[in-house]
């Protein structure tokens, strides 16, 4: 084996493997559930833990009653960053619990 005068992320290889397996979409929920803490900052994230993603529904458990309803009026404010940071229309809902 060589080595290249060009090292790559490992995120990046994973991304182009996924990509020629044919795992596109699942790569993107992988990547969904990573960069949540980084869309919706520290204090959002501390109140709220990721459940699951899938058929384009992201559920995140919320701490309390309070904060869900805080959420829920800033839902499509997230859904768009998430999905700008996704740079695809891959998460449609958001449903907090």
């Amino acid at each position: 084996m060589s080595r290249t005068s060009n090292p790559k992320k490992i995120s990046i290889l994973l991304g182009d493997m996924c990509h020629t397996l044919g795992f596109v979409e699942a790569y993107q929920q992988y990547k969904t559930l990573q960069i949540w803490h980084t869309v919706v900052g520290e204090t959002i994230s501390g109140a709220t833990t990721i459940e699951r993603f899938s058929n384009g529904q992201l559920f995140i458990k919320v701490k309390n009653p309070s904060w869900r309803m805080e959420l829920n009026y800033r839902k499509q404010d997230i859904l768009a960053r998430l999905n700008e940071a996704l740079e695809s229309e891959l998460v449609q809902d958001i449903i907090f619990k």
